[in-house]
Formats: structure tokens, sequence, C-alpha cells
């Protein structure tokens, strides 16, 4: 079993935080570290993939994700594309697993593939599996895959020209996750706050027509809820209620506005 970890440091001595679930290394047990691969082996695995909107990744990420990349592809013939998105791409290692979207035509439990690859590399990955029909009507009518795959590493070149178009009844069952917020303020973490904001955000930014990005969606909600950093609301921060009267009104909009695009399409 291999494992690979950060040194970080310490007030008496520096260390290296690995697993708790993992298949080996118990307690007590010696083990070797050694660095990772050198700059120009890490520039080798970089040129396997092709990159979205991704800036200053550690090279550690890099040779882990090629390292997912190569246990995947031993599960199928044939795949069009493996996508990697969502925090894990970020700065850091704040992360709580790995979010991989697979475009194939081919039926495999992705559960066999979550645990084969934290049984090999003690990472927890979170694998949605679609066909290639499925992504692209997913691309044209949800904005949150456009979000998500605004910044992304992909297996193969990305390349998509999908016309837009509105669903109402799929935004409406989107936009029913985001009154959660509403119903639930005190008792949700800043994350769980930050997302659901994000969803009501994007869902906005689609229905007029904006480009959706991760940072897009970012920059519009530190703009309407006045915050100079999204941290804020990451990390639990808001003035509730000054927070939850904007979000209400941006909500009650919203609702009013697809929900008339669904009366008018049943006409």
């Amino acid at each position: 079993m291999e494992l690979i970890g950060k040194v970080s440091k310490g007030s008496r001595m520096d260390q290296i935080y690995i697993p708790k679930n993992r298949s080996g290394f118990g307690i007590g047990n010696y083990v070797v570290i050694k660095p990772v691969e050198d700059e120009n082996e890490i520039k080798t695995y970089a040129n396997k993939f092709y990159f979205y909107s991704v800036r200053g990744i550690e090279p550690i990420k890099i040779k882990i994700i090629s390292e997912v990349m190569q246990i995947i592809c031993n599960f199928f013939n044939k795949y069009e594309n493996i996508f990697i998105i969502g925090s894990f791409l970020d700065k850091g290692f704040s992360f709580n697993d790995m979010d991989i979207l697979i475009i194939t035509e081919e039926k495999i439990s992705s559960d066999l593939i979550n645990k084969d690859i934290e049984r090999k590399l003690g990472i927890k990955t979170h694998i949605i599996l679609m066909s290639n029909k499925e992504f692209i009507q997913g691309l044209g009518t949800d904005p949150l895959y456009q979000m998500a795959l605004s910044k992304c590493i992909s297996k193969n070149r990305f390349l998509y020209n999908i016309p837009h178009i509105i669903n109402y009844k799929l935004l409406d069952l989107h936009l029913l996750k985001s009154k959660t917020l509403i119903d639930n303020f005190d008792i949700l973490s800043g994350n769980e706050k930050y997302n659901l904001v994000r969803n009501a955000i994007a869902i906005s930014l689609y229905l007029n027509s904006k480009k959706i990005s991760r940072e897009a969606v970012d920059n519009e909600i530190k703009k309407r809820f006045g915050l100079k950093d999204i941290n804020v609301l990451k990390n639990n921060l808001i003035v509730k209620k000054s927070f939850l009267k904007e979000y209400k009104l941006m909500y009650d909009k919203l609702f009013a506005k697809i929900l008339l695009g669904i009366k008018n399409g049943s006409k």
C-alpha cells in the first residue's frame, strides 16, 4: 500500500497526516518517507491531461489524478472522457473527496470504482457515470453542470458548442434545494450555506443568459450580499438578519420567474 501526504509544520516536530480509514500502516509500524517524483516527472503526468481554468494546482495532486485516472481506465473498454471537478482542484487540501465525472456507455457500478480507488490510494471519491447523450443534454439545460465543468481537468480534449435551452421544470427542482437555507439557516454549516446560495445564483445567471463559472458565481454572491471575501459565507460569519432578507428577496423573484416560465410553457 502507498499513500501520499503533505508535510505540515508542527510546534515541536513537523508531521504528515494520513487517512484513518486505511488498510495498512498500523499504529506503531515503521514506514519509509520519501519525496514525490521530481519536477520533470510531475510535468510528464500533467502533459497527459487537459486543464480548464485550473491554475496553481499542487504537483502532488497531479500525481494523485494520474493514479486515479489509471485505476478508472482499467474498469472500461471504452469511454468518451473523464473529468476531475470540484474542490479538489482548489488550492490547499481542505477537500473531503475527489469529484469525478465519467462519460461512457458502459454500465459499471460507481461504488465498485470508488472502493477500488480508496483501497489502493486511500482517497475517497464521488463518481458520476453518464452516457454521452445525458452529458450533452445536461450541458444544454443544467446550469450546475456548466458551473462544475467551468473548472476541470479532463482525460481527453473537451470542446462543445451546445444550444442554451431553458427547462423551467428542471430549474424549479434545482431551486427547491436552495429553499433549505431559509428553513434551516441556524443548523447549516458555512459550506452548506455556500453551496445552497451558489445553486440559486447559478440558476439566476443562467436565466439571464450570463456566463456560468465558479468564479462568476462567487463574484455575483459577493456583489449581491456585500461580501468582501467569499470565505465570510463559507466560514459561517454572515449576519443572519440582513443576509436572509436579501436571500429571500432573490429566491422569491427567481421562483416567480420560473413559475411563469412553467405556466407559459404549458399553454
